[in-house]
Parts: structure tokens; C-alpha cells; sequence
């Protein structure tokens, strides 16, 4: 496979990945209100997700290693079908945390396995691969996948019900139907050469998981890049639970909640279009700054933007503040994401990107129970601005220098350290 093939693969079963997500980020919160919960068991069931992935996720990311990308994700597809499925009828909150829980089982399957296949075809095929490049492009099918679908989704609210089924129940049924399309294409999609197969393989194989699991952790002890980039992440996920779980909450305190349903798909559509741009534009500045600059810059400007979502009364400002929030969080991804990976061992890389994602969990479960309960104590513009601030803290983490073999040319044909 070319990495030309191997980045088209990449990017069509990324898009078909994430345009179910976008058919239900409107909804998310939104849903389990309408039904009955209150914000602060929203808080806590959501919180029921990011636990689960963080016990899973580290084992997932060896069991890809050890067993094979295509396999694991396959698994994740069928668990998430299920997790929507109850989704559609969840009118409890024991019914909304069995689903929270399959989706934390789905999360932590399916974090890594697709980029980690990418690249190592990528790199396989050309040792000097422009990775970087493709995973910038990642982020603009992400961007655009999510962006269209919540666009759709706020059409769909806005029709209003389809016989029994409530206006903000159509996209989450939607968005089950285009999850078997997506687990479909992977098995159609997403080759593999494995060495080995059959029942002996697979139990061969499911031993090897502790190995790898260990072989990324003595890479993450080894390496204080790599302990920096997991802070990092703690500090951001904790930040995130403004952007996707309170910024409906706040949305429908200066409209109201009917406006709010019916506005959040076009304004989450434009939010996605704008951290679509700027995946494509971060690439402009890590090379004039550098990555490690570009990681600090962009946090302080994220926190930055969050912190306005908090303060703005309005409508209009509390928006804004949202779409470039988007664009700055679009713009991180492919930058982190690029610093970690050329850290990463290719027979390990499944499990550190596992690692990295694990502890951004307890940073998000952490951030939906004391960002929920701030927001029902003292309101949720308060809750907004904590964790602005939280998130904008990790700025200066990225850089921290290192005394490793990352080392990247100038343009002078000269090796320098790389700042992080």
C-alpha cells in the first residue's frame, strides 16, 4: 500500500468514524434533560464514560497491538451500535449510564487503532512520510464530517418528531444506522497483514498485550516529553467538559431550551467547519514557530476563548467566543498528536496513544463532576471560566526541552533539539 492509498483508507473510514458523532453532539446533553435527569446526573453519568475508559484504554490500545487494528475496531463498532441503541429509548438514569458505559468500552477500543494503522502504513511505505501532513488533513475531514452531520442534526430537531419518536431522539436514531455503515467499511477497508491466525494466534497474541502494555509505560517513564504530553492532556480534557457539555447548558440560558435544540446543530455544523480550518492552518504556524510554540500559543488562546464563552451574556458573544474555541481546539489536535507520534515505537504506538488518551479520562470525568456541580452552586458561567483556566494552566508544559533523539532539520540543513 502507497501512503497515498494508505491516507485516502485513512481519511474515508475517519469521516464514516466521526459523522454519526456529529449527528448526536447537539443532542448529548439536551436528551437526558428532556427525559428527566437533572444537569448534575447528566454530570455524573457522563463521568460514568471517561472512569470506564480509563480502566480500558491502556489494555485496548495493547490488545491492538497485540491482536491486530482491524480486529479491535471492528469490536468497537459493534459495542457502539449497542450503546446508541439504547440510547433511543434510555429514560432513566440507570438506563443513560449503561449506555455511558458502553460508549466508554467504545471509546477506549476505538482510540488509537485507526491512526496507529495509518501510521505505521505511512511509514512503512516511506520511512520519511509526511505524517504530520496527513494528520493535519485528519482533522479537516473530522472537522467537516462533524460539522455537516450537526447540521443535519439541527434540521432533524427542527422538523420536530416523527411519529413516537421525540425531535431529539431522529439524529441519534440517524446516527445508529450510520455506525453499522462505518463498522461495515472497516471490514471492507481496512487491510491487514497479520502473520498468524485462527484460535491459537488470537490467544498467542492476547498474551502479548502485557508486553506492550509495558513497553509503553518504560517509553512514558523514560521520557520527559512524554510525561509532559500526558499532563498536557489531563489539563485539556478536564477544559473540554466547557465546550461539549456546558455550552448547551449555557446556550439555553440566554435563549431558551427550544431555541437552544434548534440552534445548536447550525452552530455546532460552523464549529466543526471552523476546527476543520484550523487543522488546515496549524501546519503555517508550527513551521514558522515550531510545534512545541504552536502547542503553548494555542492553549493560552483556547483558554482564552473559554473564558469569554463564561463572561459573554449574549447570545451573540457566548457563540463567537464557541467557533473560535473550535478553531483553536482543531488547530492543537494535529500538533499534539504529531509531537506524540514521532515519541511513539511503532510496536507500541497503538498502546501510548491508549496511554495518552487514558489519562486525559480522569481529567474529563474529573471536570464533568466538579464543572456540573460548580455550574448548579454558582452558575454556570462560573463553571465555564474554571475551566478556561484549568486548561489554559498546561500552556507552559509543552515547553519543556528534552534530551532525547527527537530532533527535527531546519531549514538550513541543520539538527536542532526540539522544544517541548
Amino acid at each position: 500500500m502507497t501512503v497515498e492509498q494508505a491516507r485516502f483508507r485513512f481519511l474515508l473510514l475517519l469521516g464514516l468514524r466521526w459523522f454519526p458523532v456529529g449527528l448526536t453532539i447537539p443532542v448529548l446533553v439536551l436528551l437526558p434533560l428532556e427525559r428527566g435527569l437533572s444537569i448534575a446526573q447528566v454530570g455524573a453519568v457522563a463521568a460514568i464514560q471517561g472512569i470506564t475508559v480509563l480502566v480500558l484504554e491502556l489494555p485496548t490500545g495493547g490488545l491492538s497491538d497485540a491482536v491486530g487494528r482491524r480486529p479491535v475496531l471492528l469490536i468497537a463498532g459493534v459495542v457502539n451500535i449497542g450503546s446508541l441503541a439504547i440510547w433511543t429509548v434510555a429514560g432513566s438514569v440507570a438506563l443513560f449510564a449503561v449506555a455511558y458505559l458502553l460508549q466508554g468500552i467504545y471509546r477506549a477500543l476505538d482510540s488509537g487503532p485507526l491512526e496507529a494503522w495509518y501510521v505505521d502504513h505511512a511509514l512503512a511505505a516511506d520511512p520519511q512520510a509526511d505524517i504530520e501532513g496527513g494528520l493535519s488533513r485528519s482533522g479537516v475531514v473530522l472537522g467537516l464530517a462533524v460539522a455537516g452531520a450537526a447540521l443535519i442534526s439541527g434540521g432533524l430537531v427542527w422538523i420536530g418528531p416523527i411519529g413516537p419518536v421525540s425531535a431529539l431522539t431522529v439524529p441519534v436514531v440517524a446516527a445508529l444506522g450510520l455506525s453499522a455503515v462505518s463498522t461495515l467499511a472497516v471490514a471492507l477497508l481496512m487491510t491487514e497483514e497479520r502473520p498468524a491466525r485462527g484460535v491459537a494466534a488470537f490467544a498467542a497474541s492476547v498474551r502479548g498485550v502485557p508486553a506492550a502494555i509495558g513497553g509503553a509505560l518504560r517509553l512514558a517513564r523514560g521520557s520527559r516529553v512524554v510525561l509532559a504530553l500526558m499532563a498536557v492532556e489531563i489539563f485539556w480534557s478536564f477544559g473540554m467538559v466547557t465546550f461539549e457539555k456546558l455550552m448547551a447548558v449555557r446556550l439555553s440560558e440566554v435563549t431558551d431550551p427550544d431555541a437552544a435544540g434548534a440552534l445548536l446543530g447550525p452552530v455546532n455544523s460552523v464549529a466543526w467547519a471552523a476546527s476543520a480550518a484550523g487543522a488546515a492552518l496549524v501546519p503555517l504556524l508550527a513551521r514558522r514557530v515550531g510545534p512545541a510554540w504552536a502547542g503553548f500559543t494555542l492553549k493560552i488562546v483556547q483558554g482564552v476563548t473559554i473564558i469569554g464563552m463564561g463572561l459573554f451574556a449574549g447570545p451573540i458573544g457566548l457563540i463567537g467566543a464557541f467557533l473560535l474555541c473550535y478553531a483553536v481546539h482543531g488547530a492543537a489536535n494535529p500538533v499534539h498528536a504529531g509531537l506524540l507520534h514521532r515519541q511513539a515505537e511503532g510496536e507500541f504506538r497503538t498502546s501510548l496513544l491508549s496511554l495518552n488518551s487514558m489519562v486525559g479520562q480522569p481529567g474529563f470525568s474529573i471536570g464533568a463532576i466538579v464543572l456540573t456541580a460548580i455550574a448548579a452552586s454558582a452558575g454556570t458561567p462560573a463553571a465555564i471560566v474554571t475551566g478556561g483556566v484549568v486548561l489554559a494552566i498546561a500552556a507552559p508544559l509543552y515547553l519543556i526541552r528534552s534530551k532525547d533523539v527527537f530532533r527535527e532539520h531546519s531549514p538550513a540543513g541543520t539538527s536542532r533539539p526540539l522544544a517541548l
